[in-house]
């Protein structure tokens, strides 16, 4: 089977955002890639102070991203940057949105507002954890339950901790 894509177009933003209209196309890393960037995730959390709940194996990149960005403020921008690096390995640009077969690599330039860098972030981890799925799984499944089948693990309820505001 073939790793899961995602388009992604922004349309939906301000007209003064200049990457207005502009197309992504995310494609999920492969289960070795994912697996080492959760594992490498995990240890800078757990140096770096996070609580990390009982039975944390058996939720997977879910069970990360289910421990929120309340647990990066200990980590340095050192062990950080190149986890945040990997993850727009995902991301290539269409550079013509009527086009979506030609995408490229991304170019500094391709991306010129904060706020789609934190929207192609959460897209990412989307992609890899599938949050749709998981959404209804309440936080405290986290530590004590396993998640029902397919589901691919918990995920915390209330805020969303990658929503732009």
């Amino acid at each position: 089977m073939a790793r899961r894509t995602q388009y992604i177009t922004l349309s939906d933003v301000d007209d003064d955002n200049r990457d207005k209209g502009k197309t992504f196309l995310l494609t999920e890393l492969s289960a070795e890639e994912a697996e080492d960037w959760g594992l490498r995730a995990l240890l800078a959390l757990s140096s770096a102070g996070a609580e990390v709940p009982d039975d944390f194996e058996d939720a997977g990149m879910a069970g990360l991203a289910a421990m929120g960005v309340d647990a990066l403020r200990g980590l340095k921008y050192e062990v950080v940057r190149p986890l945040w690096r990997q993850m727009f390995q995902c991301v290539q640009i269409c550079p013509n949105a009527q086009n979506q077969n030609v995408v490229r690599g991304l170019v500094p330039d391709d991306i010129e507002e904060i706020s789609t860098r934190l929207l192609l972030r959460k897209e990412i981890v989307e992609l890899h954890v599938n949050f749709s799925r998981l959404a209804s799984l309440s936080k405290s499944a986290l530590g004590s339950a396993k998640a029902p089948p397919g589901a691919g693990g918990p995920t915390p309820t209330g805020p969303d901790p990658w929503a732009l505001s």
